[in-house]
């Protein structure tokens, strides 16, 4: 018979399970809002549940400048992993962040000239323009090679090899700031999980008329 999902709660929302967790070649993860709404840009990923060691599989992450915007909103990566900043736009950007895990300032710019930035210490970064103060990314630097970023569906596969886990959930907006994580044993056949987290309004979604 299966093992079964065991939850660990988080405070700042309330997240459910669906099915069983076993799977060799990973799981497959829905995220919901609180009114059921599919989340994309939210970050999924696998933790080691005890002692054993996960590989150091880095690979460099790209943030474009394009249309006065950071392209992609969020990225995630693995600790120790690069990220490039070209600039697709006219007009130089000077990029900066004063998040703890990588505080860095990266003076104006055009095109691809930019030195890439090496995150080396897990948790958030925040990426802002000195020149333009609307642009934002976020940036999720985590300790595992196993992760995926949700599609508009809030959908995403996560491959990993068997064992244990703890399958953890993150979004820029969500509240407490902390990710929903439950416990998950990978082994043989197929696997899924959900979560359901509580998102802050964001300033755009604020403004938009009522549906």
């Amino acid at each position: 018979m299966p093992s079964k999902l065991f939850i660990r709660s988080a405070t700042m929302a309330a997240f459910f399970c669906a099915g069983a967790v076993h799977a060799a070649g990973g799981i497959s993860v829905q995220v919901l809002d609180a009114a059921g709404k599919p989340v994309p840009d939210a970050v999924v990923y696998l933790e080691a549940d005890g002692a054993q060691p996960l590989p150091k599989t880095l690979k460099a992450g790209e943030i474009s400048q394009k249309g006065l915007k950071f392209i992609p909103l969020v990225t995630v990566i693995q600790t120790g992993s690069k990220i490039y900043f070209p600039n697709n736009d006219k007009v130089r950007h000077h990029i900066y962040s004063f998040s703890p895990p990588h505080k860095f300032d990266q003076k104006l710019y055009t095109g691809t000239t930019a030195e890439p930035q090496t995150f080396e210490k897990p948790g958030t970064v925040v990426l802002g323009c000195n020149i333009h103060d609307k642009m934002i990314a976020y940036v999720r630097i985590v300790d595992t090679p196993y992760f995926g970023k949700t599609d508009a569906s809030g959908s995403v596969s996560v491959d990993a090899p068997a064992g244990k886990y703890v399958l953890k959930a993150w979004h820029p907006d969500i509240v407490g700031g902390n990710p929903l994580e439950q416990a998950a044993r990978l082994a043989d056949g197929s696997a899924s999980a959900s979560f359901r987290m509580s998102l802050k309004p964001r300033a755009a979604d604020a403004d938009a008329p009522a549906n």
